[in-house]
């Protein structure tokens, strides 16, 4: 009916992209020609209007207040959000990218020089990758070129393991207390970042060492193969991985403590209180979990919060028994209309 996608457009306009499908163009209903967003914003007593406009194969204009970014990373942050839903479970069973992207997702909203430092980072690593396949197409090779890429390479890499190594020792503390909270278990949860370039290597000081040693290796596939875009994060419980001998309880334990973890951390770093979007996560926890969850974000610590779900007499009557102040809204046929 749309629940999804209105949750979906909140997030659109806080990070300039969908939380579910990041091209663009494949969020454009069929038979049209172009979709747009808008959304009114009020933060510590200032207004904003917030505007995405994209048309097919054109660029994505992306407006605050009528006035167009000139680069789409500068509205990063402004609006802090944090996104809960059934989708998590990829962070988990999903590839190293997506738990990268959660990751800089973290970071990026309060660390401008990371964002700037992360696409510069892709720009080069993209460079880099088309000179490999050249150098493999015609069958030529130039340690010169190749070098100037790497010198930028080491450079970003560097920094971007140094913030996300930092931002981790301040972020785990954080996630255990709410796993202990959330599943009132003695069980001991860990994260641990998996650096491909060695685990001695915490600071990325061997990357040229790195990078010369896979050289053949890279040449061979055609693209980089060390590097902060390869690296990882490794979630387990006693020691064991989370993905292989953790129950589903304890998995959807581990991934509300990743999120509420991730909204305090924000919280504390941009000194606001960000948007919490929950989405249908009533029917992927237990009640007792939900219920939990439903105390929790309720506090005081917690600002605005949205969540959908499939019932709105059950969710209208949990709401009113732990007395929270709430507005419901029924949205049929796309069309949206109150409780």
């Amino acid at each position: 009916m749309g629940k999804t996608n209105l949750l979906d457009a909140i997030y659109y306009l806080s990070f300039c992209k969908s939380f579910f499908n990041s091209v663009d163009s494949q969020n454009i209903r069929h038979n049209e020609g172009f979709f747009v967003i808008q959304g009114h914003f009020e933060k510590a007593g200032e207004e904003s209007e917030v505007h995405c406009g994209i048309k097919r194969n054109q660029k994505k204009v992306f407006k605050k207040n009528k006035k167009e970014y000139d680069r789409l990373s500068e509205h990063i942050g402004q609006f802090p959000l944090v996104m809960i839903s059934p989708g998590d479970s990829d962070l988990i069973n999903g590839s190293s990218e997506v738990r990268r992207k959660f990751l800089d997702g973290i970071i990026s909203q309060y660390d401008k020089v990371y964002l700037d430092k992360l696409i510069s980072y892709n720009q080069v690593l993209k460079q880099r990758n088309a000179l490999l396949k050249h150098f493999f197409e015609s069958r030529s090779f130039d340690s010169e070129t190749l070098e100037i890429w790497d010198e930028q390479l080491i450079i970003y890499g560097k920094a971007i393991l140094e913030i996300r190594q930092d931002f981790l020792k301040q972020f785990i503390p954080l996630f255990n207390t709410y796993y202990k909270f959330i599943s009132d278990s003695k069980e001991d949860v860990a994260l641990h970042y998996e650096n491909s370039l060695g685990e001695k290597d915490q600071t990325g000081a061997g990357f040229k060492t790195a990078l010369l040693t896979s050289l053949a290796r890279d040449r061979a596939v055609h693209y980089t193969t060390v590097g902060p875009h390869k690296d990882d994060l490794e979630f387990s419980l006693d020691t064991f991985s989370l993905k292989k001998y953790a129950s589903q309880g304890q998995q959807k334990s581990f991934l509300l403590a990743l999120k509420l973890a991730q909204f305090e951390f924000i919280k504390d770093q941009k000194h606001t209180k960000p948007l919490l979007l929950l989405d249908d996560v009533y029917d992927k926890l237990d009640e007792e979990r939900f219920t939990k969850l439903l105390e929790m974000v309720s506090s005081d610590k917690f600002g605005q919060v949205f969540i959908t779900d499939t019932h709105a007499d059950r969710m209208n009557e949990l709401l009113n028994q732990k007395q929270i102040e709430h507005r419901i809204f029924v949205v049929e046929n796309s069309l949206v209309k109150e409780f």
